[in-house]
């Protein structure tokens, strides 16, 4: 694995012109941040070594190099989930990747359920903590030597981070709330009496990504912010069928607040 992990990384340091130390994962509701971006330059996926290839409709497959503001980044547009079939190794792959090539702050955005009663569609969350549902933990295995086999996760979003979009957040006059994200398998939603498990054990939303990238970022010593746009309520009595078409329209109508608080986030950081 650590050997893939360098060959991708030397690999796409022979493409590279800039040298990032922040990444951003752009999920559901951070698309347009990449519009945003300039003197960019793209990789495709299909043209990395060992990279998978995103197969989720509303997911582009490539790394963005460029600017922004006056913030050096790279971009991955399109994530892999393990509802996909991928093992975890690669759903992390590039976060591994990313810590080769020097990256120093993660962010991530996700659509996710609501399951806290204050949740409205259409709210953004700040990600404070999260709890792991997924069957197979991503660091299973033998210990790639980035950090500790049993490493510290009392942390796993950095508070400073959540400071600073905090006060970008009023700054702006953008609402947002705080909460815990469970990261599931998927790709079924949540059936009722799951969102009321799930809430009864702590979590405010919940979604088929971040965990396992926030993991690894982690025992790789990369400082993560997540937030997450709520798209749908497992709310009891507010609890509706829904479909991934409604989940990309909800999102897409939450991206300019989110791109803004993103924005401005990465620039202080």
């Amino acid at each position: 694995m650590l050997e893939r992990i360098q060959e991708t990384a030397a690999f796409l340091k022979g493409k590279m012109h800039t040298q990032p130390e922040t990444a951003i994962i752009l999920g559901t509701g951070l698309g347009s941040l990449a519009n945003e971006i300039t003197e960019k330059y793209e990789i495709a996926y299909q043209d990395i070594p060992y990279f998978p290839l995103s197969t989720v409709e509303g997911h582009s497959g490539k790394l963005i190099f460029g600017k922004l503001g006056q913030k050096d980044i790279m971009a991955m547009q399109g994530r892999f989930h393990y509802y996909e079939g991928y093992t975890m190794q690669q759903v992390t792959f590039p976060v591994r990747v990313m810590r080769e090539l020097g990256i120093k702050t993660l962010f991530v955005s996700n659509a996710a359920g609501g399951m806290n009663p204050a949740f409205s569609i259409g709210d953004l969350m700040i990600i404070t903590d999260h709890i792991n549902f997924f069957p197979e933990h991503p660091l299973h295995g033998k210990n790639i030597p980035y950090g500790p086999r049993f490493p510290d996760m009392s942390e796993a979003y950095d508070r400073e981070l959540i400071r600073k979009a905090d006060k970008i957040a009023a700054e702006k006059g953008i609402g947002v709330q705080h909460g815990v994200y469970v990261g599931t398998q998927g790709p079924t939603f949540e059936t009722p009496a799951e969102y009321r498990m799930y809430h009864i054990l702590g979590g405010d939303a919940v979604g088929m990504s971040t965990v396992p990238e926030v993991i690894v970022a982690n025992h790789c010593g990369i400082k993560v912010f997540g937030i997450s746009v709520i798209t749908d309520l497992g709310v009891e009595g507010k609890i509706v069928e829904v479909s991934h078409e409604e989940v990309q329209k909800a999102a897409d109508a939450a991206q300019p607040k989110m791109t803004e608080i993103m924005r401005e986030l990465i620039n202080r950081a």
